[in-house]
């Protein structure tokens, strides 16, 4: 199975070198800078689980000639656009794409220009970042990916994905009910992202201030009721896991989100809370602190987008 990755970012990047370094076959699509450091340097990990340097295949946009069987996506929701206008070529009859981008919304645009049978649902759970010299730093020891159809069958294609990926150095699940596990995920991001965005600090951070719990509980309740009216009621063993989670304080836990907030970096406001947001509209569910949140976030996302810089 010949299997496109679509960025060597944090989480790309890391999938696709662990993948790599089981022998899979992995080629990265990539832009200028980024080809060229992989390139000369290989693909680099530092992690709990080992850290490697290794060479990895690399191919610009316009040097896709013929399909892929798999296209692996994980970029910012923002990139999407862009990103499916340079792997489009590779989209053949039979191929697979494995989106696991955050929120839900980039299901629907995949959909609309690839045609819902090309897609399967996938959910990750790791925490990376690359640093200022191109290294992919995991940043705990979690590193899970699921995949499924979105009708909740198994399929000889989900056991094909299943194969590839299983056994590559780090924990796989072939789901049967991999949106609600899409689900889930939104809002563990939404609410963790809104916590610690809003009040500028990590979860034990804001667990430890006056009100602090109240507040963290508050914001991951009133995402639970969005996804419960949406029909995705998350389970209770999920829902004392998240409060229990996002109430510790004794945590260190931060999302993307809001490390791409302190590095002053574009961030995901819109996908991750903007569109859980319109749902909440839709279904008449107040969500005071969640729009909170996003408006908060929107003015620092605005202010991003007016620059001449993006600074």
């Amino acid at each position: 199975m010949r299997v496109l990755v679509v960025g060597a970012g944090a989480v790309g990047g890391y999938f696709g070198a662990r993948l790599t370094q089981a022998g899979r076959d992995i080629t990265f699509l990539v832009r200028g800078e980024r080809a060229k450091q992989l390139n000369t340097d290989g693909i680099r990990v530092v992690s709990p689980h080992g850290d490697l340097t290794m060479p990895v295949k690399v191919v610009l946009a316009d040097q896709l000639k013929k399909p892929f069987d798999i296209i692996f996506l994980s970029m910012k929701g923002f990139a999407l656009d862009q990103a499916m206008n340079d792997f489009a070529i590779a989209v053949g009859p039979n191929t697979t794409i494995l989106p696991i981008l955050n929120g839900m919304r980039h299901m629907e645009t995949l959909s609309s220009r690839f045609g819902e049978e090309a897609l399967i649902g996938g959910v990750c759970m790791v925490s990376t970042e690359m640093d200022k010299d191109g290294r992919i730093v995991q940043l705990s020891e979690v590193q899970k990916l699921s995949y499924g159809e979105l009708n909740r069958q198994i399929t000889p294609r989900t056991e094909q994905t299943d194969e590839v990926f299983r056994g590559a150095g780090f924990d796989t699940q072939l789901s049967t009910d991999i949106v609600q596990g899409m689900w889930e995920k939104w809002v563990q991001l939404a609410a963790a992202g809104a916590i610690t965005c809003l009040m500028r600090g990590d979860i034990g951070e804001v667990a430890r201030a006056p009100g602090g719990i109240e507040f963290s509980r508050a914001i991951l309740l009133e995402c639970i009721a969005i996804a419960t009216v949406c029909g995705h009621r998350p389970t209770p063993q999920f829902q004392q896991q998240q409060i229990a989670t996002l109430t510790a304080e004794d945590s260190k836990f931060t999302t993307s989100l809001y490390r791409d907030l302190l590095r002053s970096n574009h961030i995901e406001v819109d996908a991750i809370l903007g569109d859980l947001l319109k749902h909440a509209q839709a279904h008449s569910v107040e969500a005071t602190l969640l729009r909170a949140a996003y408006t908060h976030l929107s003015v620092y996302e605005n202010r991003k987008q007016q620059s001449p810089r993006g600074a």
